[in-house]
């Protein structure tokens, strides 16, 4: 299966190239255009309590579409919002992706749900997070550009911009810096993430752009 995101990093799109008898699966409502050769199904994602607690708690759909096809054809895939994509494989390793990141995967990737903890929601991550394993590749999503960084030690994320790490990464939830700083500089609660691993970013955050068009709707 030959697949390359396009258009990025504003408005990225993946491009999936099938071959008879293969499939990806995909978050629902990621489908922007296929080729009428391709055959689309929709079951619960990973089953009827799994799909439920997605939808819920992760962020997620409760179902996915799969893609398949007997002669070949061709497909396209989106997210919701504009922003950047990027493909990751794994190979018997887990990483985590937070909720509404997920776009498709290739069948050998198992999608799971996590506890995230309190800490994550007190930095509005989410009380749990999108879990994914296995062998395969991985396509997720954010708003804005898509940046990693290898930690070794401390390193600090804004809240709202950590988009997907690695099960190596701790994190703890504490202030920009001072009383004063913290309430006054804008910042408010940061994430302290430490290492070692990978972790991924958004250059953009929701949060940042609810307050932007809030204070211009007076």
């Amino acid at each position: 299966m030959q697949a390359e995101i396009r258009d990025k990093p504003s408005f990225s799109n993946i491009h999936v190239q099938l071959q008879p008898g293969e499939e990806i699966i995909a978050e629902a409502d990621a489908m922007a255009a296929m080729s009428g050769t391709i055959e689309m199904s929709t079951r619960w994602s990973g089953g009827v309590v799994q799909g439920i607690l997605k939808r819920l708690f992760g962020g997620e759909s409760m179902f996915v579409n799969s893609f398949t096809t007997k002669t070949g054809g061709e497909l396209t895939l989106t997210q919701a919002f504009p922003g950047d994509m990027e493909c990751i494989e794994l190979n018997g390793n887990t990483m985590y992706l937070q909720p509404g990141a997920f776009i498709a995967c290739e069948p050998g990737v198992k999608l799971g749900l996590s506890w995230a903890g309190i800490r994550m929601f007190i930095a509005r991550e989410g009380l749990f997070r999108l879990k994914v394993s296995g062998k395969g590749r991985v396509w997720f999503g954010a708003y804005g550009g898509i940046f990693e960084r290898e930690i070794q030690d401390e390193y600090v994320v804004d809240s709202g911009h950590l988009v997907a790490y690695e099960p190596t990464i701790g994190i703890k939830v504490g202030m920009a810096g001072g009383i004063f700083s913290s309430f006054f500089s804008g910042e408010g609660l940061v994430t302290r993430v430490y290492g070692p691993g990978k972790i991924y970013m958004q250059s953009r955050s929701f949060d940042g752009l609810a307050a932007w068009t809030n204070a211009h709707l007076y």
